[in-house]
């Protein structure tokens, strides 16, 4: 696809995850099969992924034993065609990272992904859009590393381990960090190969990374660039997360 800069588009490989458990929601479904508006939860990202301009093909990550159910019943039955594969994740939610990265990695895919970049979804967030797909792919061609992120509305405290305050970041300086999280391909596959490297040794130190950024930015120079995304980016977590996001589908109606 060539833009109006005269650019080619590089290669854009979606990681949607969807490997999580209904324990937050109160669930016995996991939560990536519960129905919102009809349809499950991970159907929104992935229509958003098919839909894209941006993205070229798309590794969906499950459970191991949801594997013939989500190729049947998702990928299938609503015809998403972009879905390259789909494969089992992790203990940890780096872990199905990782395994999704090791197919791109080891080149297991329909086209090859050497020097593009990699789009990493919680499969949890219904409201992924195009402007976002694109805002963060426009970055991440500058800065190499980006991610969706909205300006902190709230005056965030940092406690003690006795459960008093200890600081007030500034709250113009804070951010809350959503997903896709972008990143070149190269930089991403290495970073997450130096963090299977160092795991027990980090996890002997207490470091832990709970995103993609932290990966880059522990195991590389590169600075991870935020991309004013939408307040709208919810991450399905809790019955309460739900129930806005109903809200919100109706809205759009």
């Amino acid at each position: 696809m060539e833009r109006h800069d005269g650019k080619m588009k590089k290669r854009c490989t979606a990681v949607v995850l969807a490997a999580g458990s209904g324990k937050r929601m109160k669930s016995s479904v996991a939560k990536q099969f519960i129905q919102l508006d009809g349809k499950p939860l991970i159907w929104y990202a992935l229509r958003a992924m098919e839909d894209s301009e941006i993205i070229d093909d798309c590794i969906l990550v499950t459970g191991e034993e949801d594997i013939p159910y989500v190729r049947r019943e998702i990928v299938g039955k609503y015809g998403f065609g972009k879905v390259d594969a789909v494969i089992a994740g992790g203990a940890e939610r780096c872990f199905s990272v990782a395994n999704a990265l090791q197919v791109i990695a080891g080149e297991k895919m329909k086209a090859a992904n050497r020097d593009g970049y990699v789009f990493i979804h919680d499969g949890a967030r219904p409201f992924l859009t195009e402007e976002i797909l694109r805002d963060t792919y426009r970055a991440v061609e500058t800065y190499h590393a980006c991610v969706a992120a909205v300006p902190s509305k709230d005056t965030v405290k940092i406690a003690d381990v006795s459960g008093f305050v200890a600081a007030t970041p500034a709250r113009e300086l804070l951010w809350s960090i959503q997903t896709p999280q972008v990143f070149e391909t190269k930089l991403i596959v290495k970073a997450y190969e130096m963090l299977l490297e160092k795991w027990d040794s980090l996890r002997e130190q207490g470091i832990v990374v709970t995103d993609d950024a932290g990966v880059v930015e522990l195991f590389s120079d590169t600075k991870v660039k935020l991309v004013t995304a939408s307040y709208g980016n919810i991450k399905i977590t809790t019955p309460e997360d739900l129930a806005i996001a109903e809200k919100l589908l109706s809205g759009m109606k």
